[in-house]
């Protein structure tokens, strides 16, 4: 059985590991002429994650490549002095199994764990995808494939073709966030730096890993910004016009943005759609409800079309009843996520910084207990159940006895 995937960033790579796992023949299809190793940001792996990628083999290398982020320096919008924060005693109170770690990073764990039973296709992407199953590409010939699935995004090309148009299902939450790469100059290892204003929040943090730093920003917009998601001269000059004169250090951050060597830039946006699957078409990740569990809805997407014998029309129903579960609270948590870090009033600017050293200062009893209370996303995302698929020795049609070949338990 021959799937096409859309998307090499990671539900991507994820789902075509354990889909050749359970014996199908998998090709990933990717705009960008390479994999992508520079730029991005920090993501959160928390215990369904990790124990998937235990699963997968890659676990060590996860590991080895965390960002180690352990303490921060909050900078409050019209305070003297910053409050210093433990982020490893908060870390060790939400989840007892987590790591953060650069998304590029992640992306290429991923992509090396089955690359070498995976067709990789970089430097195209669908144009069109027929009823029966033939995809058409920009640039290579086309191919008929049983099932196609869209894993490239909040942006997502095959969401576009087999739905319509994205503003069908996008809400601005108001808020954008900004990601730039540059020279750390601090030297900065297992720190983050943070400044807080009223409605608008911007942390730079490295690691002796990366070579370099990564500056994240933050910041409300009471309306959708005018301009396009390819047009970076325009969304750099938004970003300094929502950061400049914020303070000296941020705007020496924002001086890099005529020499980063990575940009990106977008609106915080939530995808709600009644169904994430359209005859052989389905999606997972950010393109079918961002913000979303990606690792966790590729492993589940795989694993009930396993289960379902390759019939998408018994699987997808099924790997859509199983996400369903965790979506909308994924969405609530994204929500209060925005409001908390990114605040509307100074007494917003002065709770989040105190709140952060209150949880840091008190014992590991305490600490856990007014987290449970206040930190719904990572609640969340740790407390997600996962079914088990366990790899089979026969596939429907597709590639037979792979399960033996990988040798991870």
């Amino acid at each position: 059985m021959q799937i096409l995937v859309s998307g090499a960033s990671i539900a991507g790579p994820v789902l075509a590991y354990w889909l050749v796992r359970h014996g199908f023949c998998v090709t990933v299809v990717e705009r960008a002429p390479t994999l992508r190793k520079t730029g991005g940001h920090a993501v959160d792996l928390f215990r369904p994650a990790m124990n998937i990628s235990e699963k997968m083999g890659v676990l060590p290398r996860i590991e080895e490549r965390a960002t180690g982020t352990k303490r921060m320096t909050v900078h409050q919008e019209k305070a003297r002095r910053p409050v210093r924060v433990d982020l490893s005693k908060i870390f060790n109170a939400t989840s007892d199994r987590h790591v953060e770690i650069m998304r590029d990073d992640l992306s290429e764990i991923y992509y090396d764990a089955a690359r070498d039973d995976v067709e990789y296709i970089f430097g195209d992407s669908i144009t069109a995808i027929s009823p029966d199953g033939e995809v058409r590409f920009e640039n290579a010939a086309p191919r008929r494939f049983d099932l196609v699935v869209g894993a490239d995004g909040l942006h997502s090309n095959v969401r576009r073709l087999a739905f319509g148009d994205e503003s069908r299902f996008s809400a601005f939450i108001g808020a954008y966030l900004g990601v730039l790469t540059l020279p750390n100059l601090s030297g900065l290892d297992g720190e983050v730096l943070i400044h807080v204003g009223v409605g608008r929040t911007v942390g730079m943090y490295g690691a002796r890993h990366l070579g370099d730093a990564r500056a994240l920003f933050l910041f409300r917009s009471e309306r959708e910004l005018d301009y396009h998601h390819h047009d970076v001269p325009r969304q750099k000059e938004l970003l300094r016009a929502a950061f400049d004169g914020m303070h000296p250090d941020v705007d020496r951050w924002l001086d890099e943005l005529g020499r980063t060597p990575a940009f990106y830039f977008d609106s915080i946006t939530q995808l709600r759609m009644d169904t994430w699957s359209r005859g052989r078409v389905t999606l997972v990740g950010d393109a079918g409800y961002c913000p979303g569990p990606a690792v966790v809805g590729a492993y589940v997407l795989a694993g009930e079309l396993a289960r379902a014998g390759g019939d998408h029309e018994r699987a997808f129903p099924a790997y859509e009843r199983a996400m369903a579960e965790h979506v909308p609270g994924s969405r609530a948590a994204a929500l209060s996520a925005a409001r908390t870090l990114i605040p509307t009033s100074l007494l917003g600017v002065r709770g989040l910084a105190q709140g952060a050293r209150l949880i840091s200062a008190l014992p590991a009893g305490p600490s856990r207990a007014l987290l449970r209370l206040t930190t719904k996303s990572a609640r969340l995302y740790n407390s997600m159940a996962v079914d088990d698929y366990p790899p089979s020795s026969t596939s429907p049609r597709g590639r037979v006895g792979l399960a033996g070949d990988f040798g991870v338990e």
